[in-house]
C-alpha cells in the first residue's frame, strides 16, 4: 500500500484529471481503499434520455469525456474521523451543448449478499425486502393473513429490493423521499457498516438515488444523480409516471456532486443506526430553528379548540375527535386530547374530560377486556381492517396500546393535581381488565399481534410491531396497581420486539390503520416510550442501552436539515424551516408536524438519563418544525382555526410535483394535540445548576449572566411577538440520575416573558426565581 503526502497527492489528483489515466479506476487511493473494505468501486457517469428512457451511458475517463465534458474531483479525508472522507465531483461543459443530459457518480458493490441491512431512511428499512400486497393507499388484506400466526410480514406496494428468488430488483428514488439524503447498509458476513450522506439538490433540482441488485443478489449498485430520472415515481403504496426530465447543457454550465462517505466496522444492525444518528447532520450541518411562537401561546390555542370541539351526543359527551362527530380511540385523538384538558386545572374541562372516560370505559371495552377502536356519533361500532370472509369485529393493537397508556396517565395525573377523588373505580377496573387481556394474549401467543378482536380477545392479524407502546401501559399498570407479574410481560415483550424487530430487521412497522405492516414512524417512538418507561420502573440501564439505538431508529424518520422547497409553495414562500419534521412510514411517503400522538418527553428524559444533546436537538427540532406548520397571522398553513395544523408536510412527489412544499387546507386534531403536549411535557428551559448549563426547548432565548456558587443567573430574552410563559425545570447534575416521572410538569415555575422582552431567572439547585 503506498503513503503519498498531502502536498504530492493534491498534484496527483490534478494529474489524474488531466491525463490518459483511467479515471474510473483511479479517482482517490484514499476512496478506493475504503470502498475495498466492502468489495466496492466508484465510477463517474455522464448519460442522455429521451424522455426518462435512457438512450446513452458514458463513463468519464482521463477527467474528461468527448464532447468537452470536464470533471473535477477532490477527496479529503475528515479530520478527527479515520472511517470517514469527503468526495466532491464537479461536472462542467467546457463547450458545445447537451440536451437531455444528467450526471452521476455509481457505487457498485460485488460480494454482495441479500443478507445486508440496506437502509434509505424514510424509505427503505432492510430493502423492504418482504411480500408486496395491493396497488394503493391502504390495501385490503388477503384471506391468509387473518388468523394465522405463520402470516409473513406484508407491506404495500412500495420501492423495494426482491424478496423472490432470481428476480432483479430496481429502487428509483429522489431525494425528497428521504428523511436524509443517504444509502446505508450493514454487513453481517465481513461486520462492516456503510453510509453515504449527500445533498438534496443542485441547480437542475432535486438528485436522484437509483439503486439496482442483480438476480442471483450477489451484486449491488447505486448511484447519485444530478438530477433524478426516474420512469415511475412512488406514490401511496403505488406508482405513476414521474414527469421527470433531463436539462439541456449549455457551455459553461456545471454541477457538483457532494457526499460524505463512512465504512467502519459494526457488529450488527443497531451499531449502523447508532453511527448513523451521531453523522447525519455531518452534511447539512446543525439545524437553526426559528423562534416563532411561545409553546404557552402553542397551548392556549390548542386547549381552546379543543374545549370548543366538546361535544354531547346520544351515545355520550367527548371532544370530537377530527373534523366529524364520530368518535376513534387513541391512535390521532381519543383520551389523548383529553390529557393536555385535564393538565389545565379548569373545573369545566376537567368534568369534560371525566365524562369522555366515563363514555369510553361503558361503551367501546369488549369482554375480553380489549376496546373496539371507534364508535359512530350514531351508535353503530367501527371494525377494523375488516374481511367478509371473517365478520367477527377486530380492532387495532395499537389502539388499545395507547388506550391502557393514556388511560394510566390520566389516572396518575388526576392523583398529582389534587383530584384523586374523582376518579372513577370503573375507570380502574377498565384498565385492569385490559391490562389482563394483554398479559393473557402474551401469555397464548407470545406477541400482541396487529389487530385484536375485542369480543373474544383472539388475535385476528398476526406480526408486525403494533403492540409497540403497550410494554409502556403494562408498566405504568403494574406500578398503579402494584401487579409485579405485568412488569414482567412488559418486559418480556419489550425484549422480544427488539431483538426481532429492532435489531433483527432493523425497523418497526405496523401500527397504524391506514398501513400494512409497513415500517412506520410510530411504532420507533411508541417502542421508545415503552422502553423508557421500564427504565424508569426498574431502573435496569440494558433498556437505557436499548433506548439509546431506538432514539436512533427514531432520527432516522426525522428530517435532519431544512430541505429546499419550490419558490412558489406555500411552505416556500413562509421560509419554513422544515427541520425536524417525522416522516409518517414507507406507505405514506410525507412528513408531519410532530409525533402521532405524542409530546416525546421520552427522547428529554433519555437526555437527562445520557447526558447526550442529540437526544435534546432531535425533540427539539420536531417541536419547531410543528410550529412551523401551525396556522398564525401572517402565516398562514391550514386556512382553518388560529392555532391549527394538519399533518401533510410534503419533500416528495409522492402525490404530484405539485403538492411539494403545499398544505393541504384542513385541519388534523392529531397535530394539534401533540402540539400541546410538547408545550406541557417538555421544559421551556431545563437547567442543570451545578454545572451552569441550559438548554432552551421553547422560542425564546436564554443567556447565562452570572454564576458563582451561590446562584446561575439567566437572561431570557422573548424575540417573537406573542408573550410567553415560559416553564423552566432546574436541577443538579445528581437530582438528574433520577427518573422524572410523568407529572414532574406540574411542578415546574413558569416565567412570564413580554413579547420582545427579557427577563432575569435566578436559579439555585432547584429553585427559579425571578
Amino acid at each position: 500500500m503506498y503513503r503519498i503526502k498531502t502536498k504530492y497527492f493534491l498534484l496527483f489528483l490534478v494529474a489524474v484529471a488531466t491525463s490518459n489515466t483511467s479515471f474510473s479506476q483511479l479517482p482517490d487511493l484514499q476512496l478506493n481503499r475504503m470502498l475495498q473494505q466492502v468489495s466496492g468501486s466508484v465510477t463517474f457517469l455522464q448519460r442522455q434520455y429521451k424522455g426518462t428512457d435512457l438512450v446513452a451511458e458514458n463513463v468519464f475517463r482521463s477527467g474528461e469525456l468527448p464532447g468537452n465534458w470536464k470533471l473535477v474531483m477532490k477527496a479529503n479525508p475528515v479530520k478527527g474521523h479515520s472511517d470517514a472522507i469527503d468526495v466532491e465531483a464537479t461536472f462542467r461543459l467546457a463547450a458545445g451543448q447537451a440536451t437531455s443530459t444528467t450526471v452521476a457518480v455509481k457505487f457498485d458493490f460485488s460480494n454482495w449478499s441479500a443478507a445486508n441491512y440496506v437502509l434509505v431512511p424514510a424509505s427503505l428499512y432492510n430493502g423492504n425486502r418482504y411480500r408486496s400486497i395491493g396497488d394503493g393507499y391502504n390495501p385490503g388484506y388477503p384471506r391468509d393473513m387473518y388468523y394465522n400466526p405463520q402470516v409473513p410480514l406484508t407491506i404495500s406496494n412500495n420501492p423495494r429490493l426482491s424478496v423472490e428468488q432470481d428476480k432483479a430488483s430496481l429502487v428509483a428514488l429522489q431525494t425528497g423521499n428521504m428523511a436524509t439524503p443517504a444509502v446505508c447498509f450493514f454487513s453481517p458476513a465481513t461486520q462492516t457498516g456503510f453510509i453515504l450522506l449527500t445533498e438534496q439538490q443542485t441547480k437542475w433540482g432535486n438528485n436522484g438515488v437509483t439503486i439496482t441488485e442483480n438476480a442471483h443478489k450477489d451484486q449491488l449498485s447505486f448511484d447519485i444523480s444530478a438530477p433524478a430520472i426516474r420512469k415511475l415515481a412512488a406514490g401511496f403504496g403505488d406508482f405513476h409516471l414521474s414527469g421527470d426530465k433531463a436539462p439541456d447543457w449549455k457551455a459553461g454550465d456545471e454541477v457538483s456532486l457532494r457526499f460524505r462517505l463512512y465504512v467502519f466496522k459494526a457488529t450488527d444492525i443497531p451499531a449502523l443506526l447508532t453511527k448513523f444518528f451521531k453523522v447525519r447532520k455531518d452534511i447539512s450541518g446543525p439545524s437553526i430553528p426559528r423562534n416563532l411562537v411561545p409553546m404557552s401561546k402553542l397551548l392556549e390555542l390548542g386547549t381552546g379548540i379543543c374545549s370548543s370541539n366538546f361535544t354531547q351526543q346520544q351515545i355520550g359527551n367527548y371532544y370530537k375527535p377530527e373534523n366529524n362527530n364520530d368518535f376513534q380511540l387513541g391512535w390521532v385523538s381519543g383520551m389523548i386530547n383529553t390529557y393536555p384538558m385535564l393538565s389545565l386545572n379548569d373545573e369545566k374541562e376537567r368534568k369534560s374530560v371525566g365524562e369522555e372516560l366515563d363514555f369510553v370505559v361503558r361503551r367501546l371495552q369488549g369482554k375480553s377486556g380489549y376496546f373496539y377502536g371507534g364508535i359512530k356519533s350514531t351508535g353503530e361500532i367501527i371494525g377494523e381492517k375488516m374481511s367478509p370472509d371473517f365478520p367477527e369485529i377486530q380492532a387495532m393493537v395499537r389502539k388499545n396500546g395507547d388506550a391502557l397508556f393514556w388511560l394510566m396517565k390520566h389516572l396518575l395525573l388526576f392523583r398529582a393535581s389534587g383530584h384523586a377523588d374523582m376518579i372513577n373505580k370503573d375507570w380502574e377496573d377498565a384498565a385492569i381488565k385490559l391490562a389482563a387481556a394483554f398479559v393473557k394474549t402474551w401469555e397464548k401467543d407470545g406477541q400482541f399481534g396487529q389487530y385484536i378482536a375485542p369480543e373474544t380477545g383472539r388475535i385476528a392479524v398476526f406480526n408486525s410491531t403494533a403492540g409497540a407502546i403497550a410494554p409502556a401501559g403494562l408498566a405504568l399498570a403494574a406500578h398503579y396497581f402494584n401487579r409485579a407479574g405485568w412488569l414482567k410481560t412488559a418486559a418480556a415483550a419489550a425484549d422480544y420486539y427488539y431483538r426481532r424487530d429492532v435489531a433483527g430487521q432493523g425497523f418497526t412497522g405496523g401500527d397504524c390503520g391506514d398501513i400494512s405492516q409497513d415500517a412506520n414512524s410510530e411504532s420507533a417512538f411508541g417502542f421508545l416510550e415503552s422502553l423508557m418507561a421500564l427504565y424508569d420502573y426498574t431502573g435496569d440501564r440494558r433498556w437505557l442501552s436499548m433506548a439509546e439505538v431506538q432514539a436512533a431508529l427514531c432520527g432516522t424518520w426525522t428530517l435532519s436539515y431544512a430541505p429546499v422547497f419550490p419558490p412558489s409553495s406555500t411552505i416556500g414562500k413562509l421560509q419554513c424551516n422544515m427541520t425536524g419534521a417525522v416522516w409518517a412510514s414507507i406507505q405514506n411517503k410525507h412528513a408531519a408536524p410532530g409525533i402521532c400522538t405524542s409530546s416525546g418527553d421520552y427522547l428529554f428524559k433519555l437526555f437527562r438519563a445520557t447526558g447526550n444533546s442529540l437526544y435534546a436537538d432531535l425533540i427539539r427540532d420536531i417541536q419547531h418544525a410543528h410550529t412551523e406548520a401551525v396556522n398564525m397571522p401572517g402565516h398562514i398553513t391550514s386556512n382553518y382555526l388560529i392555532g391549527s395544523s394538519m399533518e401533510r408536510i410534503q419533500p416528495s412527489d409522492a402525490e404530484g410535483k405539485e403538492s411539494i412544499g403545499n398544505f393541504i387546507h384542513t385541519r388534523n386534531s392529531w397535530t394539534e394535540t401533540n402540539g400541546m403536549l410538547m408545550a406541557l411535557e417538555l421544559p421551556g428551559i431545563y437547567v442543570i445548576s451545578d454545572k451552569s448549563k441550559c438548554y432552551v426547548f421553547d422560542h425564546v432565548e436564554a443567556t447565562i449572566i452570572k454564576k458563582d456558587n451561590k446562584e446561575l443567573v439567566i437572561e431570557v430574552y422573548n424575540p417573537t411577538v406573542y408573550d410567553a410563559s415560559v416553564a423552566v425545570m432546574a436541577e443538579t447534575s445528581a437530582e438528574a440520575k433520577h427518573p422524572l416521572g410523568y407529572t414532574a410538569f406540574l411542578r415546574w415555575p413558569k416565567v412570564p416573558v413580554k413579547a420582545g422582552g427579557k427577563t432575569r431567572v435566578r436559579i439555585s439547585g432547584r429553585e427559579v426565581r425571578w
